[in-house]
């Protein structure tokens, strides 16, 4: 499966790894005749994520807002779980996947390493943020599957950030007496740019600003003020 990068994040691309992933579900076989309707089909299910919950949806609903038959649906899914299957997993994968491809001489360094994270997870947040909002604000509807691959996804990236964390408080950069914990609380400062992205947007604070505070704030909290780095 071809690598993600900034320029070929979009809904097209990551449908064409939906389909990719999900080969032994999607009875449409080619790509070119699977892919515009999938795309109608995620982009359908967003907007009635936002209107009215996707838990809250019917196929049928579904159905009718991505201008395709029921029977046009079950060729790309057996059910709603077997959707927000495929797509919960696209989040997830996604990010956990951006946020381990850091340069080398970037995650030599614990400061850059740690600034390069907040800020590629805005960013990816941002451009994605239909998706990961749907993930978050359906969470609590998911089924048990569903819950584990979300909760999975958050986990992971917990660890990648606890990791660089702790690789500053080896080196002597960073003064943190809980790695796990400061990772934890790390997440949810994340997570506000996607799940109150319109609070944000009408006080316009870009994307590129927010990680700005973000860094400034952990800087503050974590960086060592001895000189001993």
């Amino acid at each position: 499966m071809p690598a993600l990068t900034p320029r070929t994040l979009d809904t097209a691309e990551i449908c064409r790894r939906m389909i990719e992933r999900n080969a032994a579900i999607i009875r449409v076989q080619k790509e070119r005749m699977a892919l515009p309707k999938l795309i109608r089909i995620v982009e359908a299910t967003l907007s009635l994520a936002r209107r009215q919950g996707f838990h809250a949806t019917s196929l049928r609903e579904l159905a009718a807002e991505a201008g395709m038959s029921m029977g046009g649906l079950y060729a790309y899914f057996d059910s709603k779980n077997s959707l927000l299957r495929m797509m919960v997993t696209e989040v997830s994968s996604t990010i956990v996947e951006f946020l381990t491809d850091a340069p080398e001489d970037v995650a030599a360094d614990p400061h850059r390493h740690l600034d390069w994270l907040i800020r590629t997870h805005i960013d990816v947040t941002d451009r994605m943020h239909a998706w990961f909002a749907f993930s978050y604000m359906e969470a609590r509807f998911f089924a048990q599957e569903e819950r584990d691959i979300a909760l999975d996804g958050e986990l992971a990236t917990e660890k990648i950030f606890a990791s660089v964390l702790q690789d500053g408080v080896d080196k002597g950069c960073f003064h943190i007496d809980d790695v796990g914990l400061t990772a934890a609380l790390l997440k949810p400062l994340l997570q506000d740019w996607y799940v109150k992205h319109g609070k944000y947007r009408r006080r316009g604070i870009s994307a590129q600003k927010y990680a700005d505070v973000v860094i400034e704030l952990f800087h503050r909290a974590i960086v060592r003020k001895d000189g001993s780095a």
